[in-house]
């Protein structure tokens, strides 16, 4: 499975949550290359790079998911964190929302997350393909 993330603010703010997610031995080989991140139509930026993982099915999202909250807790201002599978779905976490948690709190979001990212993809019916 590949999860991509994006990092509100500079591409130094990216790679800096790169460099905190390969400092964990088990998410050190899921992290690939930074990847240039394109804006969005009639924008001029705003994200870094893209953060892009690669994770066996059923891998590793709960150490994701706490370390990206980790590296949130760590940070002044306010900045955010989108993490996108490969159906599209999105999970976002802010700083605003982790900032000042308490372990057992952040252990909880971070299941949350987990779940959100390891649920399958949703499948929508078409009323003329029933």
């Amino acid at each position: 499975m590949e999860i991509a993330l994006e990092v509100s603010g500079t591409a130094e703010d990216s790679y800096e949550l790169r460099q905190w997610l390969r400092g964990d031995p088990e998410l050190r080989p899921a992290v690939v290359p930074l990847v240039p991140a394109s804006p969005a139509p009639g924008s001029m930026g705003g994200f870094g790079a893209v953060i892009e993982l690669l994770f066996q099915p059923g891998g590793l999202t709960v150490t994701l998911a706490a370390g990206v909250m980790a590296w949130l807790q760590t940070r002044r201002g306010s900045q955010t964190v989108t993490i996108t599978k490969p159906d599209g779905t999105q999970v976002v976490v802010t700083s605003q929302g982790v900032r000042g948690l308490t372990p057992q709190s952040s252990g909880e979001l971070a299941l949350e997350v987990a779940r959100a990212l390891e649920e399958p993809a949703r499948q929508t019916s078409d009323p003329e393909n029933p």
